[in-house]
């Protein structure tokens, strides 16, 4: 008999070491295969949930189109932009001067990154500490966090990491906490300092606004523009998890002053219909182009029914009020994790924006995690008591993070459930801690 090829997964929740099977979703559920219906709390792709009658229907209208590639005038495109800028742009037009299509938030880091390198003629990259942007190409090089290096990982010891190609530098993450594990953050003029001689010879520096639980505060962001500013190295924000309302606003870049030369999109752009990305030039870049081309090219960007789910998103978007729908959640879910860090021994930190929330164990230090453990880590195993407590909960591999991010959609009632689940979950946590 000959054997089933096997399938190369990402193992970095809960699903498959519990031999877990979603086989359908509805609203902010998941429908498993022994009949259970649990909340999901971890997909971020899914801004919308899952089955959204508006998502539904732009799809099924747009299974007809024809299979037209990146090369190709396609009117849809064009529009989509045009309410893109409309619904997110509408405080700050020159932040949206053009719009490259792509696959994949990775994809639209990668290509962003690319195109600093090409304007401005360096090499070096800069990220912050604890970054994760992507997996391929340039934006692997600039995920630092350690067990998503892009290579090879042991069970029993040993890793091999791929090789970057490019210089890459970190300067110093934010330190704050809303609710518990905060640290005194660098003050602004030194870390603009620090940052300045990090990009002196860079030809970007690309923050995102959750990766790795962080979140920065406005001082933060607008230190680093100011040091990019300064240099010449341009300023991407990577806002494929938080854009479109996860933390409150449209996109997290608008909390504070600085505005950025490229903005990145992924995840929840296409609302969950299709794999989608986007890098949004400001004018200023923009104009950069007018006289050259940016030669890249892929048959799939901007697919017909990438950008049907991209517009029927937008609509919801507003139509619904979800970027203030968060930032009202927002109250729910800072007073209610309160209350769980004061019950649990076993949580070290927690922080957290709208309704995108990370919650971080006691244990080893983020810069010693690999995914070559022996068994799962204390994380993976809070999940699936939380799981059995009817939500799923993120874990990104990661030995001792949880993070949380339901869909928009969810309502406050649901949202206390996820929190109830998440609370029983950390009782396995604290049992491991006071056991030694």
């Amino acid at each position: 008999m000959s054997r089933r090829p096997t399938l190369l997964y990402s193992d970095f929740n809960v699903g498959r070491s519990a031999d877990v099977r979603v086989v359908g979703g509805e609203g902010v559920h998941f429908i498993l295969d022994d009949g259970r219906r649990v909340i999901d709390g971890s997909d971020t792709g899914a801004a919308l949930g899952h089955a959204h009658p508006d998502i539904v229907a732009a799809i099924h209208a747009a299974a007809s189109a024809p299979t037209v590639n990146d090369g190709w005038y396609y009117g849809d495109r064009d529009d989509a932009v045009a309410e893109l800028a409309a619904a997110g742009f509408a405080d700050n037009p020159d932040l949206i001067g053009a719009v490259r299509f792509c696959m994949s938030g990775s994809e639209a880091n990668d290509l962003a990154m690319s195109l600093c390198q090409a304007l401005t003629g360096r090499q070096a990259l800069v990220t912050r500490e604890r970054a994760y942007h992507g997996g391929s190409g340039l934006a692997r090089e600039v995920t630092v966090q350690p067990h998503w290096h892009g290579g090879l990982s042991a069970a029993h010891g040993g890793c091999r990491p791929v090789p970057r190609g490019n210089p890459v530098r970190q300067i110093p993450m934010p330190q704050g906490a809303r609710i518990l594990g905060g640290r005194p953050d660098m003050p602004p003029g030194e870390l603009t300092a620090t940052a300045v001689a990090a990009l002196r010879d860079a030809a970007c520096v690309i923050i995102d606004y959750s990766q790795g639980g962080i979140y920065h505060d406005a001082d933060y962001q607008n230190a680093v523009a100011a040091a990019a500013a300064e240099t010449g190295a341009l300023w991407i924000a990577d806002e494929v998890v938080t854009g479109f309302g996860r933390t409150g606003v449209w996109f997290a870049f608008q909390q504070a002053d600085a505005r950025p030369d490229i903005i990145t999109l992924g995840k929840p752009l296409a609302g969950g219909a299709s794999p989608a990305g986007a890098v949004v030039l400001s004018q200023r870049i923009a104009d950069q182009l007018d006289d050259q081309r940016w030669q890249t090219f892929s048959t799939f960007r901007g697919h017909p029914i990438m950008i049907a789910g991209l517009r029927a998103h937008l609509r919801v978007q507003q139509r619904d009020g979800l970027a203030q729908h968060a930032r009202e959640l927002d109250g729910v879910f800072a007073k209610t994790l309160t209350e769980i860090a004061d019950r649990h021994p076993s949580v070290a930190r927690i922080d957290g924006r709208g309704t995108h929330w990370t919650i971080e164990l006691q244990g080893p230090d983020w810069r010693d995690w690999y995914a070559d453990v022996p068994e799962a880590p204390v994380a993976a195993r809070v999940a699936a008591a939380a799981l059995e407590a009817g939500a799923v909960i993120g874990t990104s591999g990661e030995q001792t993070s949880l993070f949380l991010a339901p869909p928009l959609i969810i309502e406050e009632e649901e949202v206390l459930a996820l929190l109830e689940a998440l609370d029983a979950g950390l009782d396995v946590a604290d049992a491991e801690l006071a056991a030694g």
